[in-house]
């Protein structure tokens, strides 16, 4: 238990020192230790209990649940004074209304409630606090070349970084304690705290839309909030003795009970996650400065929706309720991949690409079949990392071109080749084989075909997928694309951006490297303890996969054999050959300059047409789930 306390304490302490220090060179400093000591103590952990299955610890409940009710007042008074500040009424209602819930809980429900076992350590935590611990910090360290950069770009904005580092430090402990509960009470403070940090972070620069955004954000997070005070409130009802504030205990159960405080946790896991219809916060909050986006909504934040519906999914499977999570999750993935086509915004376009993503992990844990349960847990594993990546790119190379416009990106490959290359290594992660999200598609359409309305998701995924590969090879295509005129512009990128962007680059072709291993060695083993059974990959798709990364080998070491003997002519451009700046002789004689445009089918995929729909959709899907809810309630 020791290890699980280190890795939620020690953040929490390294933020309140940051949150002292406003000199650089020793900030920096105390964010690159404790990155390494926080990256090391979750590989540690990983080393300690990957063989061990489930492990449950005891730990003092009373002390520890009325620190965590202190600070969780403290929280409403500050959303409060704020709501009231920038007149946000509806933050101020539904905090109001969130705090008399949680003063039900605390003051009259919990009496007689002594959960023993309050923390716990199995696969599917270990890989959450991976992703954590090793994403996590390398974004933090990011951050430090990034955020110099970012208040030298924008005087206008008021330098607060003690206050930045401090509530990424937080988060990150908000997150371990996250996955490492057991007890839902506990899970529920630190659901909130990554509310807090989510809502401080997107509002940084303090500008009108930032603070907009942040409240935007607040206000869906606190409706599932709400949601998740609901389901507190069901099981202390059934069970005073507080047993079914466990986990494990809530999960053995049974669907008689569990069923209505999981719908409960699928709804608040909705709105964490950015789902359909509450994706609008998630896409607003790509005003924050660009490491707040990759950590906070793309890698961990939005993950720990997706969690705790992965966490209930053996309680969803089978269940009208659970396939409406599923039809939800897998609308949202189908409009927000159509969507993203209309995008020329690199950052909105990897926004609604998380929120595709998600809904598409949801969607499998809906439905919740042992097999697409383990697809699930492959793509949270495979979007944290090459998203990552990709978000940190589109930061850097905003930094340097002074534009986040994919149409701005073009010979990129010559203007800034090994930030380009990182950025194709990312995007192909994405859709291309033999990168895991591809491989973790093909298994979700193998399970979705056995399981129950199999078809209606096969159906949303292959034409989901198909835009996919759209939206991401137009924009690739930009980056390969040449410019005669195209001058280097990579050499000011600071050293601890590289250091980041390395290692990322090479976790996603690792990862893809080892899946095997990673399949065999902690999800088939999680999935096997929860179902009883669990999915495998076949020799065949084995055989499959060497014969992919082999070809993925061949293509570099290709182009360096005859890239010096190779003939070059120019381009044609309907017949006619280009002169060395790219002109050519169009009709009636005229010269013309040769360019490069994507496609982006405003009027068939624009976000006013198809975000409308999607809000209806799953708005109507979430009512039809709550009159069943409430039916079984009644």
């Amino acid at each position: 238990m020791i290890e699980l306390a280190f890795l939620i304490i020690f953040p929490t302490i390294v933020a309140f020192l940051l949150l002292f220090i406003s000199r650089g060179a020793f900030r920096d400093s105390v964010v690159k230790i404790a990155a390494l000591v926080i990256g090391a103590g979750s590989v540690y952990l990983l080393i300690r209990y990957y063989n061990q299955g489930l492990v449950l610890f005891s730990a003092p409940f009373e002390p520890a649940t009325e620190i965590m009710f202190g600070i969780e007042l403290i929280i409403a008074v500050l959303l409060l004074y704020l709501g009231i500040r920038y007149r946000k009424y509806l933050a101020v209602v539904l905090v109001l209304f969130q705090t008399a819930l949680l003063l039900l809980v605390e003051l009259v429900l919990l009496s007689d409630a002594h959960p023993e076992t309050n923390l716990f350590i199995d696969q599917f935590s270990l890989i959450m606090a991976m992703i954590i611990g090793i994403i996590g910090t390398l974004i933090c360290v990011y951050s430090l070349g990034y955020m110099e950069t970012y208040h030298t770009r924008h005087p206008e904005v008021k330098d607060r970084r003690r206050l930045y580092f401090f509530m990424v430090f937080v988060f990150l402990a908000a997150m371990f304690g996250l996955v490492f509960s057991n007890n839902l009470l506990w899970v529920f403070f630190f659901w909130e705290i990554t509310t807090l940090c989510s809502f401080i972070l997107i509002g940084y620069a303090e500008t009108h839309e930032a603070t907009n955004n942040a409240f935007l954000a607040l206000e869906m997070n606190l409706l599932g909030g709400i949601a998740f005070a609901g389901a507190l409130i069901y099981v202390l009802s059934v069970d005073p003795t507080g047993g079914l504030l466990e986990i494990e205990n809530l999960l053995a159960s049974g669907h008689a009970i569990a069923l209505i405080p999981a719908v409960l946790l699928g709804f608040a896991g909705i709105t964490k996650a950015a789902l359909m219809p509450f994706s609008s916060w998630l896409v607003g909050a790509m005003v924050a400065p660009t490491p707040v986006s990759a950590l906070l909504h793309s890698s961990t934040m939005v993950k720990a929706g997706v969690y705790i519906i992965v966490r209930f999914a053996p309680v969803l499977t089978g269940t009208p309720e659970g396939l409406i999570i599923g039809l939800i999750g897998g609308f949202t993935f189908l409009l927000a991949s159509a969507i993203a086509i209309s995008q020329s915004n690199a950052k909105k376009v990897l926004a609604y690409s998380t929120i595709a993503n998600l809904g598409l992990i949801v969607a499998c844990a809906g439905v919740g079949t042992y097999k697409l349960v383990w697809a699930a847990i492959l793509l949270i594993i495979f979007h944290a990392i090459a998203k990552s990546l990709l978000f940190l790119c589109v930061g850097t190379v905003e930094h340097r071109i002074g534009s986040r416009n994919i149409e701005d990106m073009s010979g990129l490959i010559i203007r800034m080749p090994k930030l380009a290359v990182m950025m194709i290594v990312g995007i192909a992660g994405m859709f291309l084989a033999p990168f895991g999200m591809l491989i973790s598609k093909w298994a979700a359409i193998e399970a979705f075909i056995e399981a129950q309305f199999g078809l209606i998701f096969v159906a949303i995924l292959a034409f989901g997928g198909s835009l996919t590969v759209f939206f991401w090879s137009k924009w690739m295509g930009k980056i390969l694309s040449f410019d005669p005129n195209a001058v280097g512009e990579e050499k000011s990128v600071k050293v601890e951006k590289w250091l980041v962007l390395y290692i990322l680059t090479g976790l996603t072709v690792l990862i893809c490297l080892i899946f095997p291993l990673i399949s065999s060695t902690l999800i088939e083993p999680f999935v096997l303890a929860v179902y009883g059974q669990t999915a495998r990959l076949s020799q065949d798709n084995l055989i499959i996969m060497a014969m992919m990364l082999f070809l993925l080998m061949i293509m570099p070491f290709s182009m360096l054999i005859s890239g010096n003997n190779g003939k070059k002519v120019s381009a044609y451009m309907g017949g006619r050959p280009t002169s060395p700046d790219l002109k050519f002789a169009g009709s009636m004689g005229i010269t013309r300059d040769v360019t490069l445009t994507n496609y982006y089918f405003n009027d068939m995929f624009g976000e006013k047409r198809l975000l409308m729909t999607g809000t209806a959709l799953c708005f109507g899907l979430i009512l039809l789930a709550g009159v069943i809810l409430a039916g079984m309630i009644l």
